[in-house]
């Protein structure tokens, strides 16, 4: 897994709330055995229509988000279905990062993924961003002022910065332990194999024969 230390990108807004995983990467494909080829299917309902072309009038289609490496939401990201396919395509269309609003109701903070799928994406190196509301309408407000706008989102830092004429911060807070995860590039093979000395120095010293119950 590549590490994330820090990214800076063209920012795209997705003003939707609430997107699930089958909006993200539709069932129709989740048959492949692999896991590459899911960056045409982001979307599909949405991106295209029924004639397989371009559908203009979904927010992604549009010339000026071109190559964007950094996407913004509304809330509740990612819910719906486990399937880690969502995290592959959002990576795979070409987004490095994905930013998104906290809420708080009745007194609770409200997260701004899916547990579900912001622990996939930690898995497979796609930072997630929560911010508070009020900050990603400034984001989104100053994509729709500014096009072509960038981001740099840096990790070591916890900010991301948006390169306005008049540049502006946000800062914000992540699991350390994923933080870490990300910072290092360790998926979860690579997190097991930093035991390695010690797995193999339990195994040494035990047998590899369960004990008998008679």
């Amino acid at each position: 897994m590549e590490p994330f230390v820090r990214h800076r990108g063209k920012l795209a807004t997705l003003d939707r709330a609430n997107v699930d995983t089958d909006q993200i990467i539709p069932k129709q494909f989740l048959k492949s055995i692999r896991r590459t080829g899911f960056g045409p299917a982001l979307f599909f309902d949405w991106r295209y229509l029924p004639d397989g072309s371009l559908d203009p009038a979904f927010e992604l289609n549009s010339p000026r988000f071109a190559e964007a490496t950094i996407l913004a939401v509304r809330n509740n990201f990612g819910c719906g279905s486990s399937r880690e396919h969502a995290v592959w395509a959002i990576q795979q269309y070409g987004f490095r990062v994905v930013l998104a609003p906290w809420q708080v109701r009745d007194g609770e903070r409200v997260a701004a993924f899916a547990e579900i799928f912001r622990n996939n994406a930690i898995r497979n190196g796609l930072l997630t961003v929560e911010l508070a509301e009020a900050e990603v309408d400034e984001i989104f407000d100053a994509v729709a002022r500014h096009e072509g706008l960038e981001a740099t989102v840096d990790l070591e830092a916890c900010a991301v910065t948006l390169h306005t004429p008049e540049p502006k911060v946000f800062t914000f807070s992540i699991d350390p332990l994923a933080r870490h995860t990300l910072l290092e590039g360790l998926d979860e093979v690579r997190q097991t194999l930093q035991w390695a000395a010690e797995i193999g120095e339990f195994e040494r010293r035990h047998d590899a024969q369960m004990p008998s119950s008679c």
